[in-house]
């Protein structure tokens, strides 16, 4: 053996201990780590089938960071829809009782301003996506502010001016319905109604069963009935007209005849002469249509204007009463959003609100969660208490106790809704079903990330045992190639050759 051969034994032997050190080294970070490697080049064969497994457990932590979000959104939402049905609940209760105004000191009307104020929070509520009834708008307010809806904001009307100018219209200037009672002849009454306009009462039908007397009408148009007295009619005798009511409804003015001098309400006195008795009828029949004007006319007359606030948004304005002067107007305009309250601000599209927001929940399936409060169940709830909210009746108003149940008994029905319409349970429910949707993709993504995260553990990571065993075997064979090392260093050539 060459001297350069000993020579070159030693440094074999580092070689071979600090390679042993490196692999020291990397078993030490594979127990503390629990990981084959920090990179994927340690993997080997096995690092593409690593890429792919963590790229997969990142969607998979992607569409459930969607659906976490998904489901605050939706949780916020069947909260807010819990409260409004139970304002809604509430409101419907107070008005079955009968009670809307007057009589009451109008605590009725004050319980819908505090629960339509109450409304309109939840519908401005916020999550970290936005408001949750603006639709496909969720970085504006869904709804105006309670004093803008209700009073106007400058030059825009709000609701308790549009349905002031609405009254005015439907009542006219004698507070008659637009409708006018004259006397042609001394023995005779004439109840027309005016210039063709969509206000008022308009003249539907006429019965009679009064004894010597002429009935003619409606006729027209203008249509107009006309009572002419041949004779005096007989106690008791009766003469009905049938009135339609602008929101579709209709009503019954009848009058009966009697000897009673003064009449009761809805009579009138058979007088001693024709000319007495058409003078008498004419007077009853004056304040009749008074008093359902006031009442039944002014009620109806207030759903009308409030379902044109409430039916508009930003793309199509309110329809208003054409004027000043509003008791003689005789046609309708649609309002701006420079002179008119727009009661909803959120998106005005008119697609599905649901899809106005929706989550990406797994590869092959979306789930849409969206809501709008200009929704039909929705804006019911809205209208329906700021309407009540808007009228408040006087104590002294001879027709307050009627206007009160007229109104109170159109409010309840339209809350309630004619079936096949959207209610709020409608809302909670679709809601549900997306919420169910939601949980269901979590729940199998848990499946999957468990899966995929057992294949991953197979391929990167480490046996604890193993490791330590492999430490341990690898401790003693460095001790010994190290007492080895150190003994081949202190031999030289002299101690060779001996």
């Amino acid at each position: 053996m060459s001297v350069n051969s000993i020579n070159n034994i030693p440094n074999a032997m580092i070689q071979s201990l600090i390679n042993m050190r490196a692999q020291f080294t990397d078993l030490q970070q594979q127990l503390s780590s629990g990981q084959k490697s920090t990179t994927y080049a340690g993997l080997g064969a096995t690092s593409g089938l690593s890429v792919s497994l963590n790229a997969q457990l990142s969607a998979v932590s992607g569409y459930d960071n969607s659906i976490n979000m998904a489901m605050t959104h939706a949780n916020l939402v069947q909260n807010a829809l819990t409260s409004m049905g139970t304002v809604g609940s509430t409101i419907q209760s107070m008005l079955a009782q009968g009670n809307t105004g007057g009589g009451n000191g109008n605590t009725d009307q004050l319980t819908a301003r505090s629960s339509l104020q109450q409304v309109l929070g939840l519908l401005n509520t916020q999550s970290a996506d936005g408001y949750l009834f603006s639709g496909s708008a969720p970085d504006q307010p869904a709804v105006e502010t309670y004093d803008h809806i209700m009073n106007g904001n400058g030059g825009q009307a709000g609701l308790t001016q549009i349905i002031s100018e609405r009254n005015q219209a439907d009542l006219g200037s004698d507070g008659l319905g637009r409708l006018a009672v004259t006397a042609p002849t001394s023995t005779s009454v004439s109840v027309a109604e005016g210039a063709a306009s969509p206000f008022g009462f308009k003249i539907a039908s006429v019965s009679s069963a009064l004894t010597n007397a002429t009935v003619a009408g409606p006729g027209g148009p203008p249509a107009s009935v006309s009572v002419d007295f041949s004779g005096l009619p007989n106690d008791g005798d009766a003469i009905t007209l049938r009135l339609n009511m602008p929101d579709g409804t209709s009503t019954n003015l009848t009058l009966t005849a009697t000897t009673k001098s003064p009449a009761g309400p809805n009579q009138f006195t058979i007088g001693a002469t024709r000319a007495a008795t058409a003078a008498s009828f004419q007077g009853a029949l004056t304040t009749a249509l008074g008093g359902l004007a006031g009442s039944s006319l002014k009620a109806a007359s207030t759903m009308v204007a409030s379902n044109d606030f409430f039916d508009a948004d930003a793309n199509n304005p309110p329809q208003r009463v054409n004027g000043p002067p509003f008791d003689s107007a005789t046609s309708t305009t649609a309002g701006t959003a420079a002179n008119t309250v727009i009661w909803y601000t959120g998106d005005a599209g008119t697609g599905s609100a649901r899809s106005t927001a929706s989550a990406r929940v797994d590869p092959n399936l979306v789930v849409s969660y969206g809501t709008r409060a200009n929704e039909t169940a929705i804006k019911n709830l809205v209208q329906n208490v700021a309407t009540l909210a808007a009228v408040t009746v006087s104590p002294t108003d001879p027709n307050g106790a009627n206007l009160s149940t007229e109104l109170g008994q159109r409010l309840g029905t339209s809350l309630a809704g004619p079936p096949g319409v959207q209610t709020m349970s409608d809302i909670e429910t679709e809601l549900a079903g997306a919420q169910t949707t939601m949980n269901a993709s979590q729940s199998s993504h848990q499946q999957t990330t468990a899966t995929l995260t057992n294949m991953q553990q197979q391929i990167t990571g480490v046996s604890n045992e193993q490791v330590g065993s492999e430490l341990l075997a690898l401790q003693n064979q460095m001790a010994a190639a190290m007492q080895t090392t150190a003994l081949l260093y202190q031999t030289s050539l002299v101690n060779y050759l001996k």
